[in-house]
């Protein structure tokens, strides 16, 4: 996974990000800092020439319209046809009904390669009841994270990726458990958004997918542990600076020695 940090690095890939207003800025610049190249189009007229030349196309539904989901599909069927990996980010799945039909629609129109999202928003797309409120993660309860995930995979036929307090990812035969991150990423809107155009980044020079996912989540959890080493006792204003300079300064020597991904003990 260390290696795949650098190889992400020169190759310098093109991620091509239809994703919502509230996380644009730092999206674009969290990817520029670990060394990938964001662009983000939007217009309908434009996307699919867009996503034909991306290494990776990351769709994110979280301040949604229908011209927009319109945009999606077309990107997502445009980077389909060119071999493009596509990325979804179901933000807030379960807040209102448009909201989950819109991920529904695009999973049910664009193959999708990786699912990015938290318990609650991974559970309703897939008709499990998980309180979700607005569009963060609600109560998981009881519920086995890694069932969820496992569950989530062979129904949507893709590779799923549940992050939280410790990140879960599995195409539902084999998968990883990522221990690293910090809960202080709970308290920059637009963390989990980066995190899924970071996985994109990754998508775009692995063709193992699974692997690639797995390396991205470990990579920015280290790099999120680093940025609270820092400056996790100024408050998240700071975290999300020092978030940023860390994705920038992130070694692959930071990766083996801080990185800590085992693997599913099971898949149910």
């Amino acid at each position: 996974m260390a290696l795949l940090l650098q190889n992400m690095r020169d190759t310098n890939p093109l991620i091509h990000n239809i994703t919502n207003v509230v996380v644009t800025n730092f999206t674009a610049n969290g990817l520029l800092a670990l060394g990938a190249s964001p662009v983000m189009a939007y217009a309908k007229e434009e996307v699919a020439d867009m996503a034909r030349i991306a290494g990776a196309l990351v769709l994110n539904i979280g301040t949604l319209n229908e011209e927009l989901v319109e945009s999606m599909i077309v990107a997502g069927l445009s980077a389909n046809e060119h071999g493009v990996p596509v990325l979804l980010d179901p933000v807030g799945a379960g807040a209102t009904p448009f909201r989950t039909a819109s991920a529904l629609r695009i999973l049910d129109r664009v193959k999708v390669d990786i699912v990015r999202g938290n318990a609650a928003e991974v559970a309703q797309i897939i008709g499990e009841d998980m309180q979700i409120k607005g569009v963060d993660a609600g109560e998981t309860g009881d519920l086995n994270i890694s069932q969820l995930a496992v569950k989530a995979a062979h129904q949507l036929n893709t590779i799923v990726a549940i992050t939280g307090k410790e990140d879960v990812i599995t195409d539902g035969r084999i998968g990883w458990i990522i221990e690293n991150g910090h809960s202080l990423l709970t308290k920059v809107t637009g963390a989990g958004c980066l995190l899924t155009s970071v996985l994109g980044a990754f998508t775009a020079v692995e063709n193992d997918r699974l692997t690639a996912g797995m390396a991205a989540l470990a990579v920015y959890g280290v790099a999120a542990e680093m940025a609270a080493e820092r400056k996790g006792t100024e408050g998240p204003g700071s975290f999300q600076i020092e978030l940023l300079n860390m994705l920038f300064a992130i070694t692959p020597d930071d990766v083996r020695q801080y990185g800590r991904v085992r693997p599913l003990d099971r898949i149910f």
